[in-house]
């Protein structure tokens, strides 16, 4: 099974994102983070991990070790971590936001990636098609679950209205985020380990692409919220 649109669908109809919170949980104690991974997940995991619950019986347990396992492992290139934690900052400690709609927008960066490949290959490849997809709709899904912090909730409420696809407005900031996420959503696909490792080839690419072009795909400066609770607007510059 490969990372396309309709198994994102299908993924989506099976598994809950609670589901994926849950694991991250179990991830979380099983794989002990860096300091700059726990300030990056501090937030989010405040959202999505339920608290005060009772610990989950033996076999349980060992489902979810098995599942922690099956993580595919995708590296974050060392800037981007830094972008990660800069974004963090930003909006947990500084109450500012990205201005919305973003220029270029997921959408726009995955097209690119799409065209650089072209070039560089010498050919438009339908597995690469197939995979940009799959990520397009697991953001689209995955973005209004477990990309947003709490003070960027109002702000997605009045940015993303009625047939309006979160691609077409978020940029690499959240982008960048769902591939934080993406090991614990990819480890409820059925995949044979070959093609998960082509995957996993094809999404540190992408990584590779986002930070070479780093300067053009993020911005420099996030909007203080207003009092409301939304973005100010206006000031947000790439860098």
């Amino acid at each position: 099974m490969k990372l396309t649109k309709e198994n994102a669908k299908t993924q989506g109809k099976r598994q809950s994102f609670d589901r994926s919170a849950k694991s991250g949980r179990s991830s979380a104690r099983t794989n002990p983070k860096s300091s700059s991974d726990l300030k990056v997940d501090k937030e989010d995991t405040e959202y999505h991990v339920g608290k005060g619950k009772k610990r989950k019986a033996d076999s349980e347990t060992e489902k979810d070790s098995t599942h922690v396992e099956k993580l595919v492992k995708i590296p974050i290139p060392s800037t981007l971590k830094k972008q990660l934690v800069d974004d963090w900052e930003f909006v947990t400690q500084q109450n500012k936001l990205v201005q919305l709609p973003r220029s270029p927008n997921v959408d726009d960066i995955l097209k690119k990636y799409l065209e650089y490949r072209a070039e560089k290959d010498g050919m438009m490849t339908d597995t690469v098609g197939e995979i940009l997809n799959g990520i397009r709709c697991y953001f689209d899904k995955s973005l209004p679950v477990m990309l947003l912090y709490k003070k960027e909730r109002q702000q997605y409420h009045e940015a993303v209205l009625a047939k309006t696809s979160p691609s077409s407005v978020y940029g690499a900031e959240h982008l960048l985020r769902l591939f934080v996420k993406l090991p614990e959503l990819l480890a409820y696909l059925k995949i044979e380990e070959e093609t998960m490792l082509h995957l996993q080839q094809k999404l540190l690419d992408i990584l590779k692409f986002m930070q070479k072009n780093q300067g053009a795909f993020f911005v420099s400066a996030y909007d203080t919220i207003k009092a409301g609770g939304g973005g100010s607007g206006g000031r947000g510059k790439n860098k």
